[in-house]
């Protein structure tokens, strides 16, 4: 469903991605792993289109996106989760999700039920405000948001940092649980190659903006992977 061939991405005169190429498909995790600084947030701000390309070209379900504003690639299904969640502190839970509305026609702009399913602590904190949610409560809070959009490609980065190890299972669960489903494309980044191997379908390490190495998790050597993850 995504295709990402041949990506540069420039800050000013700085590089950040050379040449990067990834694919992600329906039914899948793909798992990009990499140290701090390496380009891993970088990529996701180019497929969401965040920061635009220098080269290269981005494809999703058949169309080349690689030029198109962040807002019409949410509006062709492609949810992103940022690192540090981004939620809204000072809306309640449930007008934090309402936000995921905006890209909805008016007649579909209801929260799922399948939401609450997946994190049944946020209906019962409909009224808090999000700013006083636990940052795991949080994390839970942005991925629902995304859910809300009714994405097809889901965009995760790092959705482990600073939380609980409660909730990182948690976690780990609804995303396999929305993977398993098989309509829907996750793109995941992540530093810990635990939790990476137990959902990725395939698995990519980026190291100083070029990809490293890229296969399928059963194909690669975890050790060679942990090698290029240590400090």
């Amino acid at each position: 469903m995504l295709a990402v061939e041949g990506v540069d991405l420039h800050y000013g005169a700085a590089i950040a991605l050379r040449r990067v190429s990834i694919e992600a498909r329906a039914g899948e995790v793909t798992c990009l792993l990499g140290r701090n600084g390496v380009g891993k947030t970088s990529l996701l701000r180019a497929i969401t289109g965040a920061h635009p390309v220098s080269t290269g070209t981005i494809r999703w379900e058949g169309d080349d996106i690689t030029r198109l504003p962040i807002y019409e690639r949410a509006r062709r299904g492609i949810a992103w989760v940022p690192q540090g969640r981004d939620i809204f502190p000072l809306l309640t839970v449930r007008e934090n999700l309402e936000t995921g509305f905006s890209v909805l026609p008016r007649g579909e702009r209801l929260v799922p039920d399948e939401v609450f399913a997946l994190f049944p602590v946020l209906k019962s904190m409909l009224g808090r405000r999000g700013g006083d949610l636990s940052g795991g409560q949080q994390q839970q809070l942005a991925i629902a948001r995304a859910l809300v959009m009714k994405p097809r490609l889901l965009v995760l980065d790092e959705p482990t940092e600073g939380i609980q190890p409660s909730i990182i299972k948690d976690i780990g669960r609804v995303i396999a649980l929305l993977r398993d489903r098989g309509d829907m494309a996750i793109l995941l980044v992540e530093q810990y190659f635990d939790f990476a191997r137990e959902l990725a379908q395939t698995i990519a390490v980026l190291d100083r903006g070029d990809i490293v190495l890229y296969g399928r998790r059963e194909e690669l050597d975890e050790q060679d992977v942990q090698r290029r993850l240590s400090v």
